[in-house]
């Protein structure tokens, strides 16, 4: 041989690459491959899975904004209604509170009347059991009482007068 190259050497070692390529691929880069593929089809997954979940929480959000704007316009109306309501009852109070002081001022003047009339009426009695006890003095007395008729009647008179005033 020529070199010192022996050809069965080379093919031995050839043969002993291959085999140690055709095992490493088996035992190796396939399993990896395979464990490559799983795992990134595992991350495909996860981002559909992930967009997918976006998706619906942009969905529900959509809704609840929409949930809660109509939550706010009840509320508003609500608002305005109770508003309303208890504007109605504040002028349905104070109209009651006119109604009742109208009442008790009525009252108060029908009162004042009546006792008006009743000082008039006992003071017009009092007159005429003067009259009538001046009257009686006259008749029982003689002449010489006569002033005391006329100190009377002034008396009476003041009286009146005072009665008229007050």
């Amino acid at each position: 041989m020529p070199l010192n190259i022996d050809v069965q050497q080379i093919l031995l070692h050839l043969f002993n690459l291959v085999l140690l390529f055709g095992i490493l691929y088996i035992l190796l880069y396939k399993p990896v491959h395979d464990f490559m593929d799983k795992r990134e089809e595992e991350y495909r997954k996860r981002d559909r899975d992930t967009k997918d979940a976006l998706s619906d929480a942009e969905k529900l959000k959509g809704e609840y904004e929409s949930k809660l704007a109509e939550a706010e316009k009840e509320t508003a109306l609500e608002r305005a209604r109770t508003s309303a309501a208890a504007e109605a009852e504040r002028e349905k109070i104070i109209s009651d509170a006119h109604n009742r002081a109208s009442s008790i001022v009525e009252d108060a003047r029908d009162k004042a009347q009546k006792e008006h009339d009743r000082l008039i009426a006992r003071a017009q009695t009092e007159i005429a059991d003067y009259v009538a006890m001046a009257a009686e003095k006259i008749v029982m007395k003689d002449e010489g009482l006569h002033d005391d008729f006329d100190s009377f009647f002034e008396k009476v008179q003041d009286t009146d007068r005072n009665s008229d005033n007050g």
